[in-house]
């Protein structure tokens, strides 16, 4: 019989046994976890069913040649898509085109107009507010169609804007055939300008007053005021409001398409209406949907963009 010895402890004693508080607290956490995470469950649910679920379906459609007539049964054709958008011409105009129409429409037009009206707008009386915010806040809730027509009202041949030319006795034309991407760039302008002004004006609200009349008792003009003082308070603002237009710009669809119909000849064709021409009037629904997984990655890196500017300098 084998002797233990003194102060050296057998291999079961060194073992401390598990605590039934730690194992009855770590199992409650869990369930709280599982019980603050129930009321939220619908929602992701329904964001996997109608949201993650088409995205993951429009992905495995890109890389087949599925047609919607005159085809028995798709077949996988790899990145045959993609590598025929490069090639294709009418593509590239197409970026080039949602390039400019974003960039003229929504960065310049709908940025700039609506932080200049926000800041009139602080300084105007009551009823001006209430008069000009009423007048862009309707054109802003106008449905996309309405608005499409009103502007192509004003811009065609006949239209209200060769009217007023006329009686001022300049030249006129026809300013959807000559320049269709300025006339859509200034409608989508028109349209989503309020937005920004709205985003704007909260901002400017909540900038000290003191700060402002600050800069005034030392003599700052109005400019240096709005370039060193309120840009630079209101950036995380600008960078928000930049990432909502651009989205919201790189998707615009109906304006364009009751104003030109991408015409003539293409050169009001971004790429939303190319993705439409090519998925349902070309009846290539995997070219199409390739052309739409490239205007995401599109507006993926706008938002990548934005993102960092926005992000928190330590």
């Amino acid at each position: 019989m084998t002797a233990t010895a003194p102060g050296h402890a057998g291999p079961e004693v060194g073992k401390a046994p598990a605590s039934p508080a730690a194992s009855g607290g770590r199992s409650g956490t869990v369930r709280r976890s599982l019980f603050r995470a129930l009321p939220v469950s619908p929602a992701v649910v329904l964001l996997l069913l109608f949201l993650a679920g088409p995205i993951v379906y429009c992905v495995v459609i890109a890389f087949t040649d599925l047609q919607l007539t005159g085809q028995a049964e798709e077949s996988f054709v790899g990145f045959d898509n993609f590598t025929r958008a490069f090639k294709d011409e009418a593509f590239l105009n197409a970026v080039w085109l949602t390039l400019v129409f974003t960039v003229l429409s929504s960065l310049i037009g709908q940025n700039t107009l609506g932080l200049a009206l926000a800041s009139l707008m602080q300084r105007a009386s009551k009823p001006v507010r209430t008069l000009t915010g009423g007048i862009v806040v309707t054109a802003w809730v106008l449905p996309e169609v309405v608005a499409g027509f009103l502007l192509y009202a004003f811009f065609k041949r006949e239209g209200t804007l060769n009217a007023i030319l006329d009686w001022l006795h300049l030249p006129s034309q026809n300013w959807l055939f000559t320049l269709p991407i300025l006339a859509v760039s200034f409608a989508n302008v028109w349209r989503g300008t309020a937005f920004s002004m709205l985003v704007y004006s909260a901002a400017l609200n909540e900038i000290p007053k003191e700060v402002t009349e600050a800069a005034e008792v030392d003599g700052a003009s109005g400019w240096r005021r709005m370039w060193h003082i309120t840009l630079p308070m209101i950036r995380r603002s600008i960078g928000t409001n930049l990432m909502l237009n651009t989205l919201q710009t790189l998707s615009v669809f109906g304006l364009i398409w009751v104003m030109t119909r991408g015409g003539p000849s293409g050169r009001s064709q971004t790429l939303p209406l190319f993705m439409y021409e090519q998925a349902f009037q070309n009846s290539l629904i995997g070219y199409g949907t390739a052309v739409a997984l490239l205007l995401l990655l599109i507006g993926s890196l706008f938002s990548v963009v934005y993102l960092r500017l926005l992000r928190t300098e330590v």
